[in-house]
């Protein structure tokens, strides 16, 4: 036997069509319509985008219009200095990411994950460069991608390379490509085209033999009009040559490397306007569209899904997110109904609506009150204090907060929607007490019902069009906010809407339901338990009170708690479950 496979060794080695075929199958790629795994097998990608790490945008940070990281970057230099500014940063891309937060991922559910690149972490910009026309290749951001890499192979995660920011910048949405208008654009200088082409071919040498690389995403969301001034974002072109064109320059350096891995390609118009770009150029490519703000239905699919029967390629949700937990739900569940993976964005910022929340420390909200003209300027050792501790300790994922809400809406809601308790609520003898936020997972109609689940209308313009009014604590659509103690609260539970919570009781026995409240005249709240509903109890007080709801004969086992209102809107703080 030992001799056989060193025959069929040295018979693969000597027969070049025969090595590269039995190589091929070792990687992800495009199988007629659909992306395979090694072995063959329809693979549905479930990933994130790590958004923020080598490339930040102000609204990660709350920084709001500062946008573009160069903006970010100057302003933090105008209070602690370029020496200061550049420690920060280097802490930033320390801690940022680290095997933490991918061992999580893992654990979760989730097999993949997608990098935004930043240029300039792997190469100087064109107006930079000692010699004009040569690229200086810079170690930190290959290193930080080897990092990463080894990370995910640890974990069995698939890792698809982002050209996020590309030299000069690939649209006139500024903050996504860190793009500097006083510049030339990608699309205006030959010099910053020739440096993508050339970083891409530098990134497909390096990994052509890493199987766990699933794909090479070539430009992220390029949105540019080429044919007139007043299309700003690519989104009425028709023939987008000079995308076409130089999406094919990149894949053929590419392919003189590498002639395996999968590569990603993305429309105009923010990733979706694929005029002029199609057909397909390469046997192994797949496009990335993206969706922001929409429905959640199949007629929302309706483009990409033409675009795959019509040209026979694979379809990615490439970059998705930002909205509430039942839109992620219901999106994904759209997606897998069509075999379409995704990944979603990002993995975590100072917002909630994502796995991880990084919690800011006070220096740092004090500083971005100051940058948006709402305080006053702290001193450069206070300020440097803030932004260090930002980027060595908040940033990391042991003190980030795990939003289990909106894991839970991605990985188990989609294809699992039931009620199940978001903390365990079990009864002893002597009762139960716990806060009302702390309603049931499940999402919509099952751990809870919302007027205003989610937005499907544009992004919300103010706090009035969120789905949780005070984005604190979940990412629901129930409008929550936080008390004097700074402790969760549900700030509104309007007229028709309801909560349910799963409780365990170790024996049957005889409560009192009660309700820590506020309301005004015309409020009630009415229970119903395992399906048996009571009768609704009027709810009055201008300060938080405790009143008695029902009376409740619980079973052994699991139990079953739906709060609803059926009147004006009701604040509710804590509920508590008496023995009688």
């Amino acid at each position: 036997m030992r001799h056989l496979l060193l025959a069929a060794a040295v018979l693969l080695s000597l027969t070049p069509g025969l090595n590269q075929a039995a190589a091929s199958q070792a990687f992800v790629r495009a199988q007629g319509t659909e992306i395979v795994d090694p072995n063959g097998q329809p693979l549905l990608l479930r990933g994130m985008g790590l958004g923020g790490w080598m490339l930040q945008e102000g609204y990660m940070l709350e920084l709001g219009q500062l946008g573009p990281q160069h903006k970010i970057r100057a302003a933090f230099t105008g209070l602690i200095g370029e020496q200061k500014t550049a420690e920060f940063y280097q802490a930033w891309l320390t801690n940022f990411i680290t095997k933490a937060d991918i061992d999580a991922m893992a654990d979760w559910g989730y097999n993949s994950v997608r990098l935004p690149l930043h240029f300039n972490l792997f190469t100087l910009p064109v107006e930079q460069e000692p010699v004009a026309g040569q690229n200086t290749w810079l170690d930190t951001g290959f290193a930080l991608t080897d990092q990463l890499l080894a990370w995910a192979k640890a974990n069995r995660i698939y890792l698809i390379l982002d050209l996020h920011a590309a030299p000069g910048g690939q649209g006139n949405d500024l903050a996504i490509s860190d793009r500097d208008p006083a510049k030339a654009s990608l699309w205006d200088s030959q010099a910053n085209q020739q440096k993508t082409i050339a970083l891409w071919q530098k990134l497909a040498s390096r990994y052509a033999n890493e199987p766990w690389i699933a794909g090479y995403d070539l430009l992220n969301e390029p949105n540019w009009g080429f044919s007139g001034s007043d299309d700003k974002h690519g989104c009425r072109e028709t023939s987008n040559a000079p995308l076409r064109q130089l999406l094919m320059q990149i894949t053929a350096v590419i392919r003189q490397v590498d002639q395996q891995h999968l590569i990603f390609i993305e429309g105009n118009c923010w990733g979706n306007n694929y005029q002029g770009l199609l057909p397909v150029w390469d046997k192994n490519m797949a496009l990335s569209f993206h969706k922001y703000w929409n429905n959640t239905d199949l007629a929302s699919l309706d483009g990409a899904l033409k675009l795959r029967q019509q040209h026979q390629v694979p379809i990615w949700l490439g970059e998705s997110g930002e909205n509430s937990n039942q839109w992620f739900s219901d999106t994904i569940a759209t997606l897998e109904s069509q075999q379409i993976g995704w990944a979603f964005w990002p993995l975590k910022k100072l917002r909630l609506n994502n796995p991880l929340h990084i919690q800011a420390n006070a220096g740092y909200q004090q500083l971005v009150a100051y940058l948006q003209g709402k305080a006053a300027k702290p001193s450069a050792d206070a300020a440097y204090q803030a932004l260090m501790q930002l980027a060595t300790q908040d940033v990391r994922f042991e003190y980030n907060k795990v939003q289990r809400d909106v894991v839970a809406a991605m990985l188990q809601q989609p294809q699992h929607p039931q009620a199940s308790a978001f903390v365990p609520l079990k009864l002893s003898p002597q009762g139960l007490s716990w806060q009302a936020a702390d309603y049931d997972l499940g999402g919509q109609l099952h751990g809870y019902f919302a007027l205003t689940a989610s937005n499907t209308s544009g992004k919300p313009a103010n706090a009035q069009s969120w789905w949780n009014s005070g984005m604190v604590y979940r990412n629901d659509g129930i409008d929550l906010a936080l008390d004097a103690d700074q402790l969760p609260v549900v700030n509104a539970l309007q007229q028709g809407e309801w909560l349910h919570y799963s409780l365990k009781a170790p024996a049957a026995g005889a409560f009192e339901l009660w309700a820590e409240v506020k309301a005004p005249a015309g409020a009630s709240l009415q229970a119903s338990l395992n399906q048996q509903q009571q009768a609704a109890v009027k709810v009055q007080s201008e300060q938080w009170q405790w009143q008695q709801l029902a009376r409740l004969q619980l079973l052994p086992g699991n139990n079953s708690l739906q709060l609803a209102s059926p009147g004006a809107a009701v604040q509710l703080r804590q509920l508590k479950l008496q023995p009688l």
